[in-house]
């Protein structure tokens, strides 16, 4: 496994066992027990997993999902720590592609639905590997959205989409992980530029 993937699948699974079955999370409707389910069927069930990007299957994966976050809770939260080799998402071949920037988001769910939460102080190599992703969803989200930007974060080339940004979005390489999953309540960003866009920009829905 990629380094930073196990260690916020490490981190995210003590947190899980620390604020029980029955806590918030900064997934709409859904309790550590809910997200914990999750990660266990998408390290498990690709079959269910697939009902996240075909809304066909949806309420299939729903009711895979609703099975897992049946169990015991500490035997959910032993899947989650300790995901199969053979897993398409989680072997050692892809963990770090699909998994740095995965746990380090569903780690901050679990963090920021809680009082007293400030940001984490990330390792150099980690911002490196959160900033590989950054650059992808930001890209699409603002092309999406149909917004010439800038996505700035300190120590890396900037990201543009257009030859004239009207909006500039600043931020350590994790906040900005988050802002462009659909995390904008929470992520400690900047956003200088036009007042209609950056409205626009806090309010649409992000990430997949």
């Amino acid at each position: 496994m990629n380094d930073y993937a196990r260690q916020e699948r490490r981190l995210l699974a003590d947190l899980l066992l620390q604020a029980g079955p029955d806590a918030p999370t900064l997934c709409t409707g859904w309790t550590t027990r809910d997200l914990a389910a999750h990660l266990a069927v998408r390290d498990r069930r690709p079959d269910a997993s697939a009902g996240l990007l075909v809304p066909a299957l949806a309420a299939y994966g729903e009711r895979v999902r609703l099975v897992k976050a049946a169990l015991p809770y500490p035997d959910l939260i032993a899947e989650v720590r300790n995901p199969p080799l053979w897993s398409p998402v989680s072997n050692p071949l892809v963990d770090g592609l699909a998994n740095t920037m995965e746990f380090f988001i569903h780690h901050e769910d679990v963090r920021r639905a809680a009082s007293g939460w400030e940001p984490r102080p990330l390792p150099a190599g980690q911002q490196v590997a959160l900033w590989r992703s950054v650059k992808f969803t930001a890209r699409l989200a603002l092309r999406r959205l149909g917004v010439p930007g800038e996505v700035i974060a300190e120590g890396f080339p900037p990201v543009r989409t257009g030859p004239a940004p009207q909006v500039r979005i600043t931020g350590d390489a994790g906040e900005l992980a988050l802002f462009f999953s659909g995390r904008q309540r929470i992520a400690r960003v900047v956003i200088d530029g036009d007042p209609a866009i950056a409205d626009r920009l806090r309010g649409a829905k992000l990430g997949f």
